[in-house]
């Protein structure tokens, strides 16, 4: 058995894309079994042991991670179902009051632009830099594995929060004063990347560490996507519905991602959080 590891300098990736809400798998309590006595031959050779199916699917992997994720609706089971419909309801009852949200903004600013872009990504951006600049400073194994399980989620749910805008195509309502323009050339406000960003990084910073101090995590995550929601419905460049689908798709996103962030020592390329960057490492079984 080989294993080689390269250093990869920190680099600054927060462009991220993503499809439809996805939560994080159910595992699977291993069975116990009566004790059974048997005669054991002890000059034979032991079998090998039988793959897991983790071991088969190589959850440690950067693919196995991409291809879980997004085929991930053909193994939600009732519960994870539930909550997706939950999420489609809450939707499509932001829809309706799209317009009347949009015109108490209006009255607040009439002047509202789309101008505001970098100023509503800076918060968001804040907390992950912090997370990550605190873990290496104080050398925390679990700060730079919260700090990559935000990276994933960011990343996963820009994904496909972009296949969805450029899917769906609906304009903003900096565009048009209608909001049931969809598939227009030029929209690309469903649903809002920074709302999908901010509860992805929110939700990770609100769930992990320990329960000593969960109220003010959530409070502080939960609140992160909650204020940049806020700013891009006051800034006009989001339809309330366009926030609140960006909401679930980051919250869905996240939960994915700290439920895989664990990396399994199977065969396969991988990205592991270190001091100073991150480490790319392969496995391979040598002959």
């Amino acid at each position: 058995m080989t294993r080689r590891s390269l250093v990869i300098g920190p680099h600054l990736l927060l462009s991220v894309l993503s499809l439809v809400c996805t939560t994080a798998l159910s595992q699977v309590a291993p069975v116990s079994q009566a004790p059974v006595t048997r005669i054991i031959d002890e000059s034979a050779p032991s079998p090998p042991a039988p793959l897991s199916q983790s071991d088969k699917e190589d959850p440690g992997s950067l693919g196995s991670d991409f291809k879980t994720y997004f085929t991930a609706p053909l193994r939600w089971n009732a519960t994870e179902w539930a909550w997706f419909g939950g999420s489609v309801a809450a939707i499509g009852l932001a829809h309706r009051y799209d317009t009347q949200v949009r015109t108490h903004f209006l009255k607040l600013d009439p002047t509202a632009t789309s101008s505001n872009d970098l100023q509503d990504a800076i918060p968001t951006a804040a907390v992950f830099a912090a997370t990550c600049l605190y873990a290496n400073v104080i050398d925390d194994a679990s700060g730079r594995r919260e700090s990559w399980a935000m990276f994933e989620a960011a990343g996963l749910s820009t994904i496909t929060a972009y296949a969805i805008k450029y899917t769906t195509r609906r304009e903003r309502p900096n565009q048009t004063s209608d909001p049931n323009q969809w598939g227009k050339s030029g929209g690309d406000g469903f649903p809002s990347e920074h709302s999908t960003i901010a509860f992805a990084v929110g939700t990770v910073l609100a769930e992990s560490g320990n329960d000593e101090y969960r109220w003010i995590r959530r409070l502080l995550g939960y609140g992160l996507g909650a204020a940049t929601s806020y700013e891009r419905l006051k800034h006009n460049t989001h339809w309330l519905s366009d926030v609140v689908a960006g909401s679930a798709l980051g919250i869905a996103s996240a939960h994915f991602a700290m439920h895989h962030q664990e990396i399994d020592e199977a065969n396969g390329v991988r990205l592991e959080p270190v001091a100073g960057g991150v480490l790319l490492t392969y496995r391979i079984t040598l002959p």
